[in-house]
């Protein structure tokens, strides 16, 4: 009931609760904030009920940033395997022109990041599930354009044959997986974009720059591949 009541006042109210009262004022203020997000989250699920929001978005509301998956497809070339690798196209909103993975954002009707990866890389380079053997999933990558990306890790025998969705992607390239291995092809980079100093990872390939989110998966891919080894302490 005090939390109810609080929840109506205006924030200097508020304010002169917290410094009157110290920490029972402290406490009545969180109480109040969370009593408005349980509030929300029991809304949104109301809402998706009654059809007023998806799935996505209710997802969205709970775990924050908008929910995509990529497919890390490694061919099994019987003499070096490789990572499939799309150019996106120049007039894209998002990403014009940089090199990333086969994925997107996940759509309503996907059951989890395993099929929004397969879905879009049928989409994007015409490589249907059928000819993808899923292996795992790697940590969610949070990206600073607001999306939270699960990469799943598949594996696929040659040949495999590109149909490439000219609208989103202009090239569709592999790269050898020992490259992309080996932790002295991995850079740890800064730019000044946007007013501040960004930090990104990149593994330039040729002519080809692989950067960003991209590079940042890879480098937890080869984190968790060959992890770096514990010195003994034991002697």
């Amino acid at each position: 009931m005090v939390a109810t009541t609080f929840a109506a006042d205006t924030p200097l109210a508020v304010t002169e609760l917290v410094v009157k009262y110290g920490v029972a004022g402290n406490w009545l203020w969180w109480n109040m904030v969370m009593s408005g997000i349980l509030t929300v989250f029991f809304y949104a699920r109301l809402w998706r009920r009654a059809g007023v929001i998806t799935d996505v978005e209710l997802t969205e509301l709970r775990y924050g940033g908008k929910p995509a998956a990529v497919l890390l497809l490694v061919v099994n070339h019987p003499t070096d395997p490789t990572v499939i690798f799309t150019q996106r196209t120049a007039h894209l909103a998002d990403h014009a022109g940089q090199i990333s993975f086969p994925g997107g954002r996940c759509d309503e009707g996907d059951c989890d990041p395993e099929d929004t990866a397969l879905r879009e890389a049928e989409e994007e380079i015409g490589v249907t599930r059928d000819r993808v053997e899923i292996l795992g999933r790697l940590p969610e990558y949070h990206t600073s354009t607001g999306y939270r990306v699960t990469p799943i890790v598949g594996w696929a025998e040659p040949p495999l044959t590109y149909r490439p969705d000219p609208h989103e992607v202009a090239d569709v390239f592999e790269v050898p997986l020992a490259f992309l291995l080996d932790s002295g092809n991995h850079r740890y980079e800064s730019a000044f974009f946007k007013g501040r100093m960004r930090k990104y990872w990149a593994m330039p390939y040729g002519e080809r720059f692989i950067w960003g989110a991209t590079a940042g998966m890879l480098v937890t891919f080869h984190r968790i591949l060959i992890p770096k080894p514990v010195p003994r302490t034991d002697f």
